[in-house]
């Protein structure tokens, strides 16, 4: 079996199925994708499941996991993934979130950190850095998408998706992780007015990786939200935007293997 290829499972929590997704081996490393689900096909994480297995789990509403109507927000998914994390039984593994999937760890450790040895933020979302008039996170569903795109991408080009081409079922997920992303992260837009008052109870060793183009969650928000985090380490990475590992894998890994070390 090859480093990039996936293994498939289901975990079945408070009688909803949770995928799981495994790739690579050697020691684990949890992965909390962002909201796109992009990083099971970035060349970054096939590099790092050289070495690692990397065990993603789909929050409920994303890729092919279940949703209920009772779940309201990420508070709710945290809840739901400690459980899940539970029945996993890995015990304390580093945990790479990505966008979303950093605002669900930055949750759950300041629930419960006895899951994560360390804590990777990679441009995530989910705490309030200025005032109530501040706009920290810029507006990706009111504004143009030409607009959103050079926001997110240092170069654009690389964040096309050729949706003609894809299966009816991969697009159903893309549809999907959209209508999720809307339906728990509108209001508050992206954040946790309280996650900001809790966020110091994190006492795990965490890195911060931002890509210095990203004009969604700017690099001014990532370093003042690394601070929030006692000891925490900051990475920058040049040429980069929303999504480092992917148009700058080799610099992200460079960060990240340094600090799983």
């Amino acid at each position: 079996m090859t480093a990039g290829a996936i293994r498939r499972d289901f975990i079945t929590v408070l009688d909803m199925k949770v995928e799981v997704e495994r790739m690579g081996k050697g020691k684990p490393v949890l992965v909390l994708s962002g909201e796109e689900q992009l990083e099971q096909a970035s060349a970054a994480l096939a590099d790092l499941a050289k070495d690692h297995e990397l065990i993603f789990v789909s929050p409920p509403g994303f890729g092919r996991s279940e949703r209920p109507d009772w779940i309201s927000g990420p508070e709710d998914l945290s809840f739901i993934l400690m459980d899940v994390l539970s029945a996993l039984n890995l015990g304390p593994v580093p945990v790479i979130g990505f966008s979303l999937g950093g605002w669900l760890i930055a949750e759950i450790a300041t629930k419960d950190d006895r899951f994560f040895s360390k804590l990777v933020f990679v441009n995530s979302y989910g705490v309030k850095i200025g005032g109530p008039f501040d706009r920290d996170i810029n507006d990706i569903w009111t504004t143009h998408a030409d607009k959103v795109a050079k926001w997110k991408w240092h170069d654009v080009e690389k964040g096309k998706r050729d949706f003609p081409s894809m299966a009816e079922d991969d697009l159903k997920i893309v549809a999907r992780n959209v209508e999720s992303t809307a339906r728990f992260c509108w209001q508050p837009y992206m954040h946790n007015p309280k996650l900001t008052k809790r966020i110091h109870r994190i006492k795990t060793p965490s890195l911060f990786v931002w890509g210095e183009n990203d004009g969604i969650t700017p690099v001014t928000y990532g370093r003042a939200y690394s601070q929030l985090i006692a000891g925490s380490k900051f990475a920058a990475i040049p040429n980069a935007g929303h999504f480092p590992h992917i148009e700058q894998p080799e610099a992200f890994l460079k960060s990240v293997r340094s600090f799983l070390a």
